[in-house]
């Protein structure tokens, strides 16, 4: 089925203009640029032919060097040399324990909450170091195409959350990119098989990067691609083979040491190449010799298989997940899509095939599908396909809320919603003569705003001051298809506005997303009754300060010392059951106290009436009902 276009503004081009956009798969072990020549995506190599550009990156004594000849330094001086720096992107020094693998660099927050690694060069941040890789691959672009870009599409794991996406822009902006769009890897793959002109149904993409995994989820429906699920993991994936393979041999070799960084290197080195051979023999020999380290031995295909096994089932048990969250079957997929380098490990994919029923879709290099499916893409948004349309929603992973009275989160824009997505909810004040709000955003499924994640906080301020209540300000949350997030608030009265765009300085890593959404599930129960909790608690509060002011302007006019006592028992008694942690206790409470006060309230609701009328005739009023 043919796709359609519809531009952008600013972006339609005149007939026979060629805008150069590429696309950049920024990977955790290989990167690659591609664009669209004679209609074709192609990958675009460098000047000794490689496709395939090393995500690593050496800070000499005077130079930067990135790629192939930073990797050959990698093992000599692994604390200069930048491997896997996409597991660091967004995080902070405190979340790096989390990655799974003991790490050669130092790393230094001085006043920033952003992790920079020390090096010879100086301090450096993932940001600054990928952008060195994301320069490497424009001017390898330039040279190859003559002429400056437009833009580029850069791939992301469908799992960033908004600090790691914000992170690869900001990457891209120091390398002198425009980003077009940053798009989820497994979108990336289903454009480049062509996937949108086949059947239209569930698809699945199975992406083992370097050091990633992503499952997602699409429906492809009249040429659209929506995300209906996604999940993964941001510290799995090929590197994590390699290390359990190098701890074998070094159980193998009987070594009982602490392995230095340059060993632990080397192993990895001579690690990832038997797992390469193994794609396609029954078995390879390994000799190492480093130091105090020298063995050689054999590993057969089945006993790697059963070293990795263990991380390749934490893989299906993503997909498991994600078929859960999409409403759907293994049955009710019609294509499963391999893509990354790990893909090309067989017991990968057998065990993938096993668990969808169906053999997966191999054809295209895994390594290339993602860069293909970013060129294609920016193509498309470069403006140079005006009979073309290619559509691509993705989800949000986790609710995003606001906190209201009590402490507790109201939902605005539900996890798995597809974007880019704007919401708005009109909230009013608490108490009279509010000139302020207070706005703050959360992030997660619980009721409750201390078992969620903060994610910004500002102030509504300037307003008029009026009765609780009167106030009406609308709270809009927008999230836009690179998946960040702008939070503005505005009194509708007054006009008066504020907003904040949500940059976290480090964002949540996968297993910390997987534990929100089961702890939501776990205590479903319980957070409901906190929320019942907490409402009558607030609502409560609100009674017993309405009273007082009440009583505090007419309670001496209005009412006898008996009713007084009457009331101030039954206050008393609301007073008491809001420490508790009964709700019901609490709404009985209130309904007593608001008996107790009927009389009360009945006198003063006629008080004000006659007030009102005072110097004013009943034919007045009647006069102006018959106007």
């Amino acid at each position: 089925m043919a796709l359609l276009q519809i531009s952008e503004p600013g972006q339609t081009t005149a007939p026979h203009q060629h805008r150069l956009a590429v696309g950049i798969d920024l990977g955790t072990t290989n990167s690659l640029v591609a664009t669209v020549r004679s209609a074709q995506a192609q990958t675009l190599p460098d000047e000794n032919g490689h496709h395939l550009l090393p995500s690593v990156v050496r800070y000499g004594e005077e130079v930067i060097e990135v790629g192939d000849a930073a990797v050959e330094h990698a093992v000599k001086d692994p604390s200069n040399t930048i491997v896997s720096v996409k597991r660091l992107m967004g995080r902070a020094a405190a979340d790096l324990k989390s990655l799974g693998e003991s790490s050669p660099y130092e790393f230094s927050t001085g006043d920033s909450s952003v992790a920079k690694i020390k090096t010879r060069s100086g301090d450096v941040s993932a940001v600054e170091v990928s952008a060195e890789i994301l320069k490497t691959l424009k001017n390898r672009a330039i040279a190859t195409l003559g002429d400056d870009l437009v833009g580029a599409v850069i791939t992301v794991p469908a799992y960033f959350d908004d600090a790691q996406r914000q992170a690869t822009k900001d990457a891209a902006r120091l390398a002198d990119l425009n980003v077009l769009r940053l798009l989820n890897e497994p979108t990336a793959a289903a454009v480049a098989y062509g996937l949108d002109t086949g059947q239209e149904g569930v698809i699945a993409i199975y992406d083992l990067g370097g050091g990633t995994f992503d499952i997602s989820i699409l429906r492809l429906k009249q040429g659209v691609f929506e995300v209906l699920a996604t999940g993964g993991d941001s510290a799995l994936g090929g590197d994590d083979f390699d290390h359990v393979i190098a701890e074998w041999m070094l159980q193998q070799a009987a070594y009982k040491k602490t392995p230095s960084p340059s060993l632990v290197r080397l192993l990895m080195r001579e690690a990832r190449s038997a797992k390469e051979q193994l794609a396609s023999d029954n078995e390879v020999n390994i000799k190492v010799e480093a130091e105090d380290f020298k063995w050689q031995g054999v590993l057969s295909l089945s006993q790697m298989r059963d070293l990795i096994e263990p991380l390749i089932k934490k893989t299906i048990m993503a997909c498991r997940r994600s078929l859960r969250d999409a409403d759907v079957s293994a049955e009710d997929v019609l294509e499963v899509v391999m893509v990354g380098g790990s893909t090309r490990t067989l017991a990968v994919r057998e065990m993938v095939g096993e668990f969808f029923q169906r053999e997966p879709l191999v054809s295209i290099d895994p390594d290339k599908v993602v860069a293909v499916g970013a060129a294609l893409q920016a193509d498309v948004l470069a403006g140079n396909k005006p009979g073309d349309e290619m559509l691509l929603l993705d989800v949000i992973p986790l609710s995003l809320g606001i906190e209201t009275m009590g402490g507790l989160s109201e939902k605005i824009i539900y996890r798995n919603t597809p974007i880019p997505v704007a919401k708005a909810q009109d909230f009013t004040t608490y108490k009279d003569g509010q000139t302020a709000m207070a706005v703050h955003v959360v992030q997660g499924e619980r009721e409750l705003v201390d078992d969620c994640r903060s994610l910004a906080r500002f102030d509504l301020r300037g307003f008029p001051p009026s009765v609780a209540g009167a106030a009406r300000i609308r709270v809009t949350y927008q999230v836009d298809a690179d998946g960040l997030l702008t939070v503005s608030a505005r009194e509708e009265n007054s006009g008066v506005e504020a907003s904040v765009d949500v940059k976290p300085s480090y964002g949540l890593t996968d297993s910390e997303i997987e534990t929100m959404l089961r702890d939501s599930m776990d205590h479903a129960s319980d957070d409901m009754h906190s929320r019942m909790l907490r409402e009558q608690q607030v609502e409560a509060e609100r009674v017993v300060e309405a009273l007082d002011a009440a009583l505090k302007k007419d309670g001496d006019e209005l009412l006898s010392e008996e009713e007084k006592g009457n009331i101030s028992e039954a206050r008393e008694l609301l007073v008491n059951a809001k420490a508790s942690d009964d709700s019901e206790n609490i709404k009985a409470a209130i309904k007593k106290l608001e008996n107790a006060c009927a009389d009360y309230v009945a006198r003063r609701m006629n008080s004000n009436i006659r007030n009102a009328m005072q110097g004013h005739s009943v034919e007045e009023y009647a006069g102006k009902d018959q106007e």
